[in-house]
This record gives structure tokens, C-alpha cells and sequence, in this order.
């Protein structure tokens, strides 16, 4: 599987991003047109500011397939992020932070990351 290294990104004012025959669209105020095909799975982010619009076939088709969508005002600051019911990723990295606290694991790996930090600099600290 490729990874999703693409992103489309909805910025200024007057864009819309629709879809047409498997394609993600962008119109632009001008009228220019991009095309980015779905079924590649290479988008990996949709990026719409305020003042654009995107098309409820396009957050139904995000949410199928798990391409998240996150909203910014037109400062670029992000104030909403659209996923899928079924994304749960962010869950499970959750729980296996929390397991890892709970079992000592977690605490064993932050010795071990210090531990080398102070080995790495010990050469350095007897030069000076």
C-alpha cells in the first residue's frame, strides 16, 4: 500500500472542493480546476480555511475512507478536525501509553533514553 503523502489544501477565499467521477475537485474563484484522483489513496490530509466550501459528498467519501479534514479560520489556525467514526488510532496509541504507565514499561524506557543522553555527553564533559 502507497503511503498518503498528499494533501489538499483549500486556503484564501472562494475555492470549492467538490467531487466528479472519483476525482477530488478544486475550483478555484478563476475557474481553474485540479484534479485529484480517491481511489489512489494518496491523499492523506484536506486542509480547507475559512472562507471556502467542500461539498457534504466529499466529507461522506473523507469519513469512508479515513481521510481526515481539518478546519482553519483564515489566520491558519486550526479550530476543528473532521474524522471517521471509525478512526481510532489515536485511541489505541492511548491505551498503550497507559498500559506501558501501568506496567513499568514506559518508566523503563525513559531510564534507558537518560541513561544514554548522559553516556553520549559523558566523552564530551571529561575533553572540556
Amino acid at each position: 500500500m502507497r503511503a498518503k503523502i498528499q494533501k489538499i489544501v483549500l486556503h484564501g477565499h472562494g475555492s470549492y472542493l467538490g467531487m466528479e467521477k472519483g476525482c477530488f475537485i478544486v475550483k478555484d474563484k478563476d475557474g481553474n480546476v485540479q484534479r485529484f484522483p480517491m481511489f489512489e489513496g494518496e491523499i492523506g490530509e484536506i486542509i480547507v480555511s475559512s472562507g471556502n466550501f467542500i461539498s457534504t459528498s466529499v466529507l461522506a467519501s473523507c469519513g469512508f475512507w479515513s481521510i481526515p479534514i481539518v478546519v482553519m479560520t483564515k489566520n491558519l489556525k486550526p479550530i476543528a478536525v473532521l474524522r471517521s467514526l471509525d478512526d481510532d488510532e489515536h485511541i489505541k496509541t492511548r491505551l498503550a501509553q497507559y498500559e506501558a504507565m501501568k506496567n513499568g514499561k514506559g518508566v523503563q524506557i525513559a531510564k534507558q533514553i537518560v541513561y544514554s543522553k548522559i553516556e553520549s555527553q559523558n566523552p564530551k564533559l571529561k575533553l572540556q
